[in-house]
């Protein structure tokens, strides 16, 4: 099922020049879909696009040429998902006709092959720069939800709040998940407003309406929903597995002072709600098929997954090897011109359940999903200090240690962090690697955070 092919061949070179450098998150070996506009021009003028070295090409303008033609007479869809600035159509074309658009554009890409390089007009028309576009969300996401897959985070911050039982029992036997807010997700470079929320001290005195002062990053990974399903039809782990389209990264923020007072009894809600932000690149299952794994191994004693969860390709290649890094730059850094510094290195094969298991699920008491809703894994943590995604365990002092026990990040300038000040940057950035394959990335994940809102 995740067999590779030419269009994964590391030796494979592109007529791009910047897409050969080692460097590059989109060598032609990736090809990852996006929706774009010109910067010189309204969103009305969107359109679909392939990232390829430090260009954007643009596929719909290619199918208005007939560079796609033999594609649009295999499926006449096509065509119409092509001319959508949304991926959703493109997504519900399903990975036969995905792998047929990888093939061509590969194909069109290549070194040598002069039916884009050889027309001066043409590829003038079709090939931008990145720094002349503006990045749009990829689809129009209906519904959002994120998941807790990260048996690391779930412990740690279990062990922070319950720790004598971390792990609550439910916890390895079904796949943790709440509804999002799908209408507050943005593209990356989008600002981060801080939320105003309620926060209750931890002594007698009533709640108060203020701004959160314990804002913080959550390193996540998104995928977005192919095809999707029928009212009242549950997919099977391999059936979920074929309905993903692609993944992104994904920052869900979270106001860490408000989530403390309102999760208890349903969970998270306006500490979560006010913005995640998704990076625009939206990396095709097709370009990720090197760099699939074996689930997560579960430790001895631990329950192997119910029937519905579990299936032999699950098991063995439902993982995904892909490294997610976090950046910061706090304003007084960018001033100075300081690179950002890393917080966090954390990878998706340390995820206690695979993505194609938390569609399953989401999917399993007949639940409709839909093409284009988005779902997250929750924070991708793992066993060190380093690979802890999010400032709520990356400043804990560890297991023993009350939750209060604290040790602040130093950034270059001098300045201190337990949690987000405004002016700060996040960055996220992905990348797969292996030996054998070319490296691929995810590019960036940003925002910067605001003051929040003045209070009458």
């Amino acid at each position: 099922m995740h067999k590779t092919d030419a269009t994964h061949d590391p030796n494979r070179t592109s007529w791009v020049e910047s897409a050969n450098d080692p460097a590059t998150d989109f060598p032609i070996q990736n090809l990852p879909l996006g929706v774009f506009c010109r910067k010189d021009e309204d969103e009305e003028e969107a359109s679909v696009g392939i990232a390829i070295g430090d260009q954007v090409l643009d596929i719909a303008l290619l199918a208005r040429e007939g560079l796609l033609e033999d594609l649009e007479d295999e499926d006449e869809e096509i065509e119409g998902a092509l001319d959508s600035p949304d991926l959703s159509a493109l997504f519900c074309a399903g990975p036969e006709i995905r792998q047929m658009l990888r093939e061509r554009i590969c194909e069109l890409l290549t070194a040598g092959n002069d039916e884009i390089n050889g027309k001066k007009k043409l590829r003038k028309a079709a090939l931008l720069p990145m720094s002349g576009v503006r990045m749009l969300l990829p689809a129009q996401i209906g519904d959002y939800t994120d998941f807790y897959a990260s048996i690391h985070h779930a412990t740690n911050v279990g062990s922070m709040f319950r720790p004598e039982n971390p792990l609550l029992p439910n916890y390895k036997w079904v796949p943790i998940g709440y509804h999002g807010r799908a209408s507050t997700i943005v593209v990356s470079g989008t600002p981060i407003r801080r939320p105003n929320g309620q926060i209750k001290a931890e002594d007698d005195t009533p709640p108060v309406y203020a701004p959160s002062q314990r804002l913080d990053y959550e390193m996540e990974v998104g995928f977005f929903v192919g095809l999707g399903n029928e009212l009242g039809v549950a997919c099977s782990v391999d059936a979920a597995e074929e309905d993903i389209a692609g993944l992104v990264l994904v920052n869900d923020w979270s106001a860490r002072d408000i989530q403390k007072w309102e999760y208890q009894p349903l969970g998270p809600f306006l500490s979560k709600s006010f913005a995640t932000t998704i990076s625009p690149w939206v990396v095709t299952m097709e370009a990720l098929r090197p760099f699939r794994c074996p689930a997560f191994t579960r430790p001895d004693g631990d329950p192997r997954p119910l029937a519905y969860l579990d299936s032999e390709h699950n098991e063995h290649s439902g993982g995904v090897d892909l490294t997610v890094e976090v950046y910061l730059a706090s304003a007084a850094m960018r001033e100075q011109g300081t690179a950002p510094v890393r917080l966090s290195r954390g990878s998706m094969r340390e995820m206690y359940w695979t993505i194609a298991q938390m569609l399953a699920h989401h999917t399993s008491n007949g639940c409709e999903m839909m093409p284009g809703d988005l779902i997250a894994t929750g924070t991708v943590s793992g066993p060190n200090r380093e690979n802890r995604g999010c400032l709520l365990e990356l400043t804990w002092d560890g297991p023993g240690q009350p939750v209060t026990a604290r040790t602040p990040i130093e950034l270059p300038t001098g300045e201190k962090r337990v949690f987000l000040a405004d002016g700060d940057e996040i960055i996220m950035r992905g990348y797969c690697e292996r030996d054998g394959y070319r490296r691929i990335g995810f590019g960036e994940c940003r925002g910067v955070i605001v003051p929040a809102e003045k209070l009458s």
